[in-house]
């Protein structure tokens, strides 16, 4: 078994000024700058045979090149339950296209179809028990944040093994936008 998902990177230019919004919530486990990304959509554990179906279905979505911008930050959970800060993605019709296409895919290599709903983001911390007061002034602190646009050729699928600090992840394969 192996635990993938597919994912646009996030370029380590971009990626250091998420970096320097990485303070001011005690206990929060910050992401590193290699681990950021926007998820397109998570598999999680899949038998090799059927990861091997999936790239080859992967291979053949169509989707051009696009450009994104990040904008804003946000939490998932409520009061207790809080458990990661983001970095939201600015709408964009071409992301969630794609975003369709690899749940398409996933379909197609016979995965269950995906319950939540797609909300871009960047994952900046994973958080546990944290203040939500807190958690409420960082956000607030960050609201404005605006990346200037970034241009989006590629996208991976990516392998992620959870170890006891956080996962970590490794690109297996790039797929061009065309």
């Amino acid at each position: 078994m192996i635990r993938l998902f597919a994912a646009v990177a996030v370029s380590p230019e971009l990626g250091e000024g998420l970096q320097a919004r990485q303070n001011g919530l005690a206990g929060a486990n910050w992401r590193p700058l290699e681990a950021f990304h926007i998820t397109l959509r998570f598999f999680g554990e899949v038998r090799e045979d059927v990861a091997d179906d999936l790239h080859l279905e992967l291979e053949h979505i169509a989707a051009s090149p696009m450009n994104l911008e990040l904008e804003g930050v946000g939490s998932f959970g409520e009061g207790p339950d809080l458990h990661a800060v983001w970095a939201g993605v600015k709408e964009s019709p071409a992301l969630r296209r794609l975003a369709k296409a690899c749940e398409t895919a996933a379909r197609r290599a016979g995965l269950k179809a995906e319950a939540r709903a797609y909300r871009p983001h960047v994952t900046l911390a994973y958080l546990r028990r944290p203040d939500p007061l807190e958690v409420a002034a960082w956000l607030s602190a960050n609201a404005l944040l605006k990346s200037p646009p970034f241009e989006v050729k590629s996208f991976g699928l990516y392998s992620s093994l959870l170890l006891s600090g956080g996962s970590r992840y490794q690109l297996e394969q790039i797929y061009k936008l065309r």
